[in-house]
């Protein structure tokens, strides 16, 4: 399944637990390797502010688990997602066994 994830950086702390957070992510980022069990089709970094999005891939959520423990230092939100042309067949299904389902009129 597929799913968007956006993280940002958690609020509070002063301008020097930000700095230190930052460098321990890097720190943490140079040794982490993505898992075997999911593809990251997009990994992107908001410009100007320390969070991002992600496309990614995967039927193992604790894999996803396991990564937003390691990067504590974000707030993380995962939304599943489908690619247009397979959220549309699934909405015409829909609309076509809703209307043949309307009580008459």
């Amino acid at each position: 399944m597929k799913y968007v994830m956006t993280w940002w950086e958690r609020p509070g702390g002063s301008a020097a637990d930000h700095e230190a957070a930052q460098k321990r992510i890097l720190d943490i980022f140079q040794r982490w390797e993505i898992p075997e069990t999911i593809t990251f089709h997009q990994f992107l970094v908001r410009v100007g502010e320390f969070g991002g999005y992600a496309v990614l891939e995967t039927d193992d959520l604790a894999e996803i688990e396991k990564a937003t423990t390691i990067y504590a230092a974000f707030q993380f939100r995962v939304e599943p997602v489908l690619d247009v042309e397979e959220a549309a067949a699934a909405e015409a299904e829909g609309i076509a066994w809703r209307d043949s389902n309307a009580p008459p009129s």
